[in-house]
């Protein structure tokens, strides 16, 4: 008997096709809000919360261990109860996170504050299915289409979330407990839509499984370079994210412009989303994967040239289109390292590396821009950034030489 309840017929899913996919993009636009909107008050709330200021930005770190470690349960769950279910259940536990924080701000508990953050990323977790969920729905010949609708909703929700929380930041005595309401608000609408989706359960032989054991898939060369690619391009991004609103506020920058900031870096992150796809057919996936180490690089050189805002802005927005080019390259080479029936323990492993390093950087931010300064923080990613394109050129020369002996 199937979880999901009222599908429509074969007929209604051909013609409600794009209808959608464009809920799926309202999903993602609501759900980037939520997640823009945390990391662009998260530091100063927990600078404000608690007296060891080397971890006001632990709460952005909960927040990624809650996603990381419920992305696969999450997922599996999913495939046996229906996309859409497991997209409601996330909104209401988002729903549930955003109270908890705001219990935490009234009663100026840092500790309940972790915790609500911790729970806010199980929603990101279930909502990094959105994509997939897209492709699902769509025809073959349209699924990069539908793929590129969703991802422009997160244009949507870089710019929404800022200005959420800095609308609801003094609504209370207590800062930015207001921002969690609307947040919550924000779910409630995500709610709504959610339920309007209809995606098609996964077929028997996707739920089959099989194939080679997890350790061989990791040990090949093409898993090893598409992890590091997308885990480094992701942590060196989170890094420098999360504490750019506390650097700003620590060059006296107001609050308005750092929300700016996180929007136009949102930005930078999603809107090369129309034209990755394309740049990897036409260079290939290492190119774009080492063009953005080059930009993500620049980024951290700008914001070394000055404390400005312009220098914020300019390099937060090279930081955003540099981990696009470096986390969609290896998400796309990452296919390559597996089959149908090894792609959810392989992508499982892929996500959980990945959100590790995030909650490694989200925590190590805090530290560094409290103790070290931003200075620090931007030369401590070149180096990694180094590292990564060390590999990705190594890849390279392997390939040739294997098609060589191959020949």
């Amino acid at each position: 008997m199937p979880y999901d309840t009222g599908s429509p017929p074969l007929a209604a899913i051909v013609t409600t096709s794009y209808h959608n996919v464009f809920l799926l993009a309202c999903c993602q636009a609501l759900l980037l809000t939520n997640a823009s909107g945390l990391i662009s008050m998260n530091a100063l709330v927990g600078f404000s919360l608690t007296d060891v200021k080397t971890l006001a930005t632990l709460g952005a770190t909960t927040y990624v261990l809650g996603s990381a470690f419920t992305t696969m349960p999450m997922s599996l769950w999913m495939g046996r109860v229906g996309r859409r279910r497991g997209f409601m259940a996330g909104a209401l536990i988002n729903i549930a996170g955003c109270g908890i924080a705001v219990a935490a701000l009234a009663l100026r508990s840092f500790p309940l504050y972790c915790l609500g953050t911790a729970v806010i990323g199980v929603y990101n977790a279930v909502g990094l299915q959105y994509r997939f969920a897209a492709a699902e729905v769509a025809a073959p010949q349209d699924r990069a289409r539908a793929i590129s609708l969703v991802l422009a909703g997160g244009i949507v929700g870089g710019f929404l979330g800022p200005a959420i929380t800095r609308w609801g930041r003094d609504l209370f005595a207590a800062p930015f407990l207001g921002s969690f309401l609307m947040l919550a608000v924000v779910a409630l609408v995500a709610l709504a839509v959610q339920w309007q989706v209809h995606v098609p359960k996964p077929s028997a032989h996707e739920q089959a499984g099989g194939g080679r054991p997890l350790s061989a898939i990791a040990r090949q060369p093409v898993f090893l370079v598409a992890v590091i690619a997308a885990a480094l391009g992701y942590g060196l991004m989170n890094l420098l994210m999360t504490a750019t609103p506390l650097a700003m506020d620590f060059c006296s920058l107001p609050y308005s412009q750092a929300a700016f900031v996180i929007s136009w870096h949102v930005v930078g992150m999603y809107a090369p989303g129309f034209v990755t796809g394309s740049l990897i057919d036409r260079f290939g996936i290492l190119p774009v994967i080492l063009a953005g180490v080059a930009v993500l690089a620049s980024g951290a050189l700008v914001a070394l040239a000055g404390n400005t805002f312009p220098h914020f802005l300019a390099a937060l927005a090279l930081v955003g289109i540099g981990w696009n080019f470096m986390y969609t390259g290896g998400t796309t080479l990452l296919t390559q390292s597996y089959t149908p029936a090894e792609k959810s323990r392989t992508q499982g492993l892929n996500d959980f590396i990945v959100f590790s390093t995030m909650a490694l950087s989200s925590f190590s931010s805090g530290a560094l821009v409290s103790s070290a300064g931003w200075e620090i923080m931007n030369w401590s990613a070149l180096p990694l950034l180094a590292l990564v394109a060390a590999v990705v050129i190594w890849y390279m020369r392997h390939r040739r030489r294997s098609a060589l002996q191959a020949a």
